[in-house]
């Protein structure tokens, strides 16, 4: 019996039942009990007739005797085949070589949902017969994955189905069926692309239509829905809901000039459009018969040939020729085309709003220096005496005598109108400091040298300001320092010391780097920067000897510190931001933000309310500290480090000192008027000192009553100016 036969006869469920076995089968297994038997398994699909199980039965019957003769390759067999492979593709039947068996079939009936609605559940899905599908036992990990992938040879056609949960290996006719697909070929390998095409319309005139149905009733009756369509646009167009459309006038022409006024074009009404660059006109250089020195030379031709495309001056050599007729087609002319069409399109334009402004209104109205004076403008004297750089300098309160610390291991007191070298006091060590008490009734010199802190009795003023001196530094010896304070220890001078001066001697931890004096002449503070302790600012009480360390925790690395000059205020300034604290409170009331990389000096004005600080990154900021934590003002006057920077006590003078060599001094008026901001204007420039070592100005000071300013260098010299 021919196979179509045999599939025509067939009812659904007899094609699909794959659960139904052959007669020998099913005598064997009568004794095992069925949870559901055949008429369960269809209910209501039970319309099959007994011919066509007969027929079915001859069907099998002609394929038993088919494998017996082996495999047939007329065309009835190949489409028998083709027909199983779309019935094993769709319902998972094993197709072999050269017979078709039917399988159990697992088959999920879960139907196109996500399978992921199955994952805390054991099963994961169900069969036909209602049955769950249980998950397979995975106990694949990562490495299991990885020696499976190395180890078997299948490996690479294993593809696993997500709706049974199981490893299929692909067969080869499989694996070649998507190989082919990949290929973009036809999965079919007997399928021609290429076979001829009936036309069922051919190009000859046929004597009979092709079809000769006669015309509908429709198609000679006029329309009532068109009608009504009619009649509404008729009644739209009376209205003037409708107007009819305007015949083009060809009177005023369809074509014009794009180029002709660009401003009136489709572009131009845009709103954000810019226009594009005009070319530049062409110069003498262009010129088929330049001028002489439009012409290169030979230096000048291969200098422009060595040049970069870009920093040419030209993008050609200009060329001299008798007549216009012997001028050569430009070489190059397509490419410049091409490179202004890309310059048009790809180089973004910006629109800028110009203002016209006239130039000298953008300079601030600044006064001139010679209504400022008084300020020090020519160098007067020079003080030489040391061998080694003078770091650090301070002048007495009278402004009679001038202290200076150098590396020669010196401290010299020097008077100031005449420049000579009062006394010289050997202490021993590189001195990183000296100041002079503030307070006018006592004459003590303060001196940091490597982690000793000396304080200097130079006996040069009169007896009594030497006597209350003397009081100020026994007063209180016989108590003993307050307890709770290891670090520093407090000792007197002895012998030659005592005969070059030295009184006290302050034993700290680490090395000092600064030391600064209370105004009122008892209270002294020393700076030691260092990131690994909580030791690096000390206050000293000279009068009582008493030491103490106001900070539990230093935030940064402290380089100096100063007292304010009337409130009990007290300045540190770490790396990159300057901290105020209020003594009395015990708090911080404010932190400066200098913007600066690192800060290596600071002074507080003297009416406290502005501070200036000067950095190793040449920079200057003055702080107005009623404005804002910011600086109100940053001077980048010097090339180098800013290594010093101070206030006039008296004047509105401020000064820096750099390693450039200069001096800069800045006239700084600051108004009581609170709205008003302070005035600074840079009045002068003062040079003298070599630079050594790459170093320039080490310190700087003013003079206490005087326009007068003194600068220490690392030329081993002092100079003043005036």
């Amino acid at each position: 019996m021919e196979f179509g036969a045999v599939f025509r006869s067939l009812t659904f469920p007899q094609i699909f039942n794959f659960n139904k076995k052959p007669a020998e089968e099913e005598e064997e297994e009568e004794d095992e009990d069925l949870s559901d038997s055949e008429d369960s398994v269809f209910s209501g699909l039970e319309d099959s007739g007994s011919d066509s199980e007969d027929e079915e039965e001859e069907g099998s019957n002609d394929k038993e005797d088919g494998d017996d003769e082996g495999l047939k390759t007329g065309p009835e067999e190949s489409e028998q085949v083709e027909f199983y492979v779309c019935v094993s593709r769709v319902f998972r039947v094993q197709l072999f070589s050269d017979v078709v068996v039917p399988v159990q079939d697992i088959r999920n009936t879960v139907g196109n949902i996500p399978m992921e609605w199955y994952r805390d559940f054991p099963h994961i899905g169900y069969d036909l017969d209602g049955k769950k599908i249980y998950k397979p036992i995975r106990n694949k990990d990562e490495l299991d994955e990885f020696l499976d992938k190395m180890e078997n040879p299948d490996y690479w056609r294993t593809v696993h189905d997500k709706q049974t949960g199981s490893d299929i290996v692909l067969s080869d006719e499989q694996v070649e069926l998507v190989n082919r697909l990949q290929r973009g070929q036809f999965g079919d390998v007997n399928f021609n692309e290429y076979q001829p095409q009936v036309e069922f319309f051919s190009g000859d005139l046929m004597v009979h239509p092709v079809s000769n149905r006669p015309a509908d009733k429709r198609s000679f009756i006029p329309s009532l829905i068109e009608k009504e369509k009619v009649s509404k646009l008729v009644h739209a167009i009376k209205m003037g809901w409708i107007k009819p459309r305007r015949q083009d006038d060809d009177s005023r022409g369809r074509y014009y000039d794009l180029w002709t006024n660009e401003d009136s074009s489709i572009l131009a009404k845009h709103r954000m459009h810019l226009p594009a660059p005009k070319i530049p006109l062409p110069g003498h250089h262009e010129s088929y018969n330049p001028p002489p020195e439009y012409l290169f030379t030979d230096e000048e031709r291969a200098l422009w040939e060595q040049q970069d495309l870009s920093d040419r001056k030209f993008p050609f050599v200009p060329q001299r020729f008798s007549s216009l007729r012997q001028v050569p087609a430009f070489p190059r002319f397509i490419h410049e085309r091409f490179e202004r069409c890309l310059d048009l399109y790809l180089c973004p334009r910006q629109r800028k709003m110009r203002v016209n402004v006239n130039p000298e209104d953008l300079i601030p109205k600044l006064p001139k220096p010679k209504d400022l004076q008084p300020f020090p403008t020519t160098q007067s004297l020079v003080y030489r005496g040391h061998s080694g750089l003078v770091r650090s300098i301070s002048v007495s309160p009278s402004g009679q005598w001038l202290a200076s610390g150098s590396d020669d291991g010196s401290v010299r007191f020097w008077e100031v109108r005449s420049s000579r070298c009062m006394k010289t006091v050997q202490v021993g060590g590189a001195v990183r400091s000296v100041a002079w008490n503030p307070n006018p009734s006592v004459c003590l010199l303060a001196v940091a040298l490597d982690s000793v802190v000396l304080i200097l009795s130079p006996s040069l003023a009169d007896r009594q300001v030497v006597s209350s001196s003397e009081r100020l530094l026994s007063g209180q010896q016989e108590e003993e320092p307050a307890e709770g304070v290891g670090p520093v220890t407090w000792s007197e001078g002895e012998g030659e010391e005592l005969n070059q001066g030295i009184r006290l001697k302050i034993q700290h931890p680490k090395a000092v780097h600064q030391v600064a004096w209370h105004a009122k002449g008892d209270y002294l503070a020393s700076v030691m920067p260092d990131h690994s302790s909580h030791l690096q600012v000390f206050i000293h009480q000279v009068s009582r000897r008493r030491s103490q360390n106001p900070f539990r925790k230093n935030k940064g690395l402290v380089q100096c510190v100063s007292f304010h000059p009337v409130r009990p205020y007290f300045f540190v300034a770490t790396q990159r931001s300057v901290r105020i604290y209020n003594l009395v409170k015990q708090e911080m009331t404010k932190k400066l933000q200098a913007n600066s990389k690192w800060i290596s000096s600071m002074a507080v004005h003297p009416g406290g309310d502005h501070v200036v600080c000067g950095s190793y990154d040449c920079r200057l900021s003055w702080f107005d500290l009623d404005l804002s934590t910011k600086p109100y003002k940053m001077l980048r006057h010097h090339k180098k480090a800013v290594r010093g920077v101070a206030y006039h006590r008296l004047y509105p003078l401020f000064a820096s000192a750099s390693d450039d060599g200069s001096v800069i001094v800045c006239h700084g008026t600051v108004y009581n008027d609170l709205l008003q901001n302070p005035l600074i204007v840079p009045v002068k420039v003062l040079r003298g000192h070599v630079i050594t070592h790459d170093l320039g100005v080490l310190d700087v000071t003013f003079h206490p009553t005087q326009p007068w300013i003194f600068s220490s260098g690392s030329d081993a010299t002092i100079r003043l100016f005036t």
